[in-house]
């Protein structure tokens, strides 16, 4: 009998790790259509509500922030029940459908508030926009994740389905760049914002369905999560390899948050053009693009753990260099940027493929496949890091001295500089130092996989003992 259309990948494929092209692409799409609600949502939507709505900065930002941590709550319960969901469909693609009509609607809603409301309705409407559009992108996003590191496991094959997944959401980068040109130009034209919304929010709509409709799942992980909620995290944070990741994350995700809601701040207030933006953006993402192949043939020469310390490295100088922007400096903040976006790139190539890695060693440990806890814990940490540096940022701004629409004092100047170049530019140094540890390389993984293998398909490993030979009561 063939296959039905939801069955798992081929033995054939499983075993050599390989995934076609189409599946690559159409994996991809929704990627492109996530960043493009990304970047308005984390590059525009505090200025949108300072200098459009005018609520106030520690206000707009501390809402901001609290819809980050309701993220990164929900994001555990969204991976363990993901990781427990049994449907036809697929344990994840259930989840990713579901989610699709509810992302875009919350994103129209954040940035088409009722005319005529006065600041404390604003501040009610957003408050509620933002905790339901955080609550649906979890729903579509920790299945998704979890979803790429179900389709291969091939060491190399992982990065280059996540070298894919980059690229193509890198285009994404793009429709969010004129997302945010559009919802700009809204202040003077505010029919625009829902216009440009609704759009970017149905685009991305169709993108989860296609890929929904084209992308196996495999159906043999179904059934294998963890079975108590509790414990599924408790093995997270008991994998040495994931405690590793987990740390440096967190310091980086921390230090580096608040530089994307800062950068209209940057452009306009210290560099003094504001028109500036979208060509940063575009600076930003262009690196991202051409450079994936590049990454790609380094990870496989010198690994994945070396090329993500190149990563930190570059972003660690890049952030630094932010601290000597002033009025004028138009091509260091260009030169700055293009370097930000090669470390970047460096990172959503190889960082997840290092997450894969670690799914399989924990399942040697368990017997468990809990790539939606992982998926969900990362998540966690990076929201709850970007959330808690996010609210620092606005109450730090607001306290320097910030007003709106008007010519900074240095003071606010310092401010905006030193949360979006000189403390980033640390934690990424401590993240590099700290990642000098982390040991599960290719031939620890190869060995990881050969246990995998021995101990048989589920249902089995009762009849072997660690190293897959047959147990002394079953001889």
């Amino acid at each position: 009998m063939s296959p039905g259309p939801h069955s798992g990948p081929p033995a054939q494929a499983r075993e050599s790790g390989a995934v076609g092209r189409g599946v690559l692409i159409a994996y991809s799409l929704p990627m492109a259509g996530y960043m493009m609600l990304s970047i308005p949502f984390s590059i525009y939507l505090v200025k949108f509500g300072t200098d459009s709505l005018l609520i106030a900065p520690a206000t707009i930002a501390t809402i901001y922030g609290i819809g980050r941590l309701w993220d990164a709550v929900s994001d555990p319960l969204a991976g363990y029940l993901s990781d427990r969901t049994r449907a036809r469909s697929g344990r994840r693609r259930s989840w990713m459908r579901a989610s699709a009509l509810p992302v875009a609607l919350t994103f129209y809603m954040l940035w088409s508030p009722p005319a005529g409301l006065e600041i404390p309705g604003l501040i009610l409407w957003m408050a509620a926009a933002i905790l339901l559009y955080e609550t649906a992108q979890t729903a579509f996003i920790v299945p998704y994740t979890a979803w790429g590191m179900e389709l291969t496991s091939g060491y190399h094959e992982r990065t280059r389905v996540f070298g894919y997944r980059h690229v193509i959401g890198a285009c994404g980068y793009g429709l969010g760049l004129a997302c945010v040109y559009l919802l700009r130009r809204a202040e003077e034209e505010p029919w625009l914002a829902g216009a440009a919304s609704l759009a970017a929010g149905g685009v991305f709509a169709a993108a989860i369905l296609f890929a929904a409709s084209r992308v196996p799942e495999r159906q043999d992980y179904q059934g294998r999560g963890g079975v108590n909620l509790w414990r599924a995290f408790q093995d997270v944070f008991a994998n040495p390899h994931a405690r590793l990741i987990l740390l440096v994350y967190a310091i980086e995700s921390f230090g580096a948050a608040s530089i994307g809601g800062l950068s209209p701040y940057i452009v306009e207030y210290v560099i003094g053009v504001e028109d500036l933006l979208e060509l940063l953006l575009l600076f930003w993402i262009v690196p991202q693009f051409i450079f994936t192949p590049l990454w790609l043939a380094l990870s496989r020469r010198i690994g994945k753990k070396r090329l993500w310390m190149l990563g930190m490295g570059i972003l660690s100088l890049a952030f630094g260099g932010n601290m000597a922007l002033g009025p004028g400096t138009v091509a260091l903040v260009l030169s700055l940027v293009f370097a930000l976006g090669l470390g970047t790139g460096i990172a959503g190539v190889v960082v997840y493929a290092l997450k894969a890695d670690v799914v399989d060693y924990d399942e040697m440990l368990t017997g468990e496949r809990k790539e939606g806890a992982y998926a969900a814990v990362w998540n966690f940490i990076r929201k709850a890091g970007g959330g808690i540096s996010i609210i620092l940022a606005g109450y730090l701004l607001q306290r320097s001295g910030f007003v709106p629409n008007a010519e900074q004092t240095s003071t606010v100047r310092w401010t905006i500089l030193s949360l979006a170049g000189g403390f980033p530019a640390v934690t990424y140094a401590i993240g590099l130092f700290l990642f000098r540890r982390y040991s599960l390389n290719e031939a620890e993984h190869a060995v990881v996989v050969e246990q995998l293998r021995r101990r048989g398909p589920p249902g089995t490993e009762s009849q072997t003992d660690g190293n897959g030979h047959p147990r002394e009561d079953e001889r």
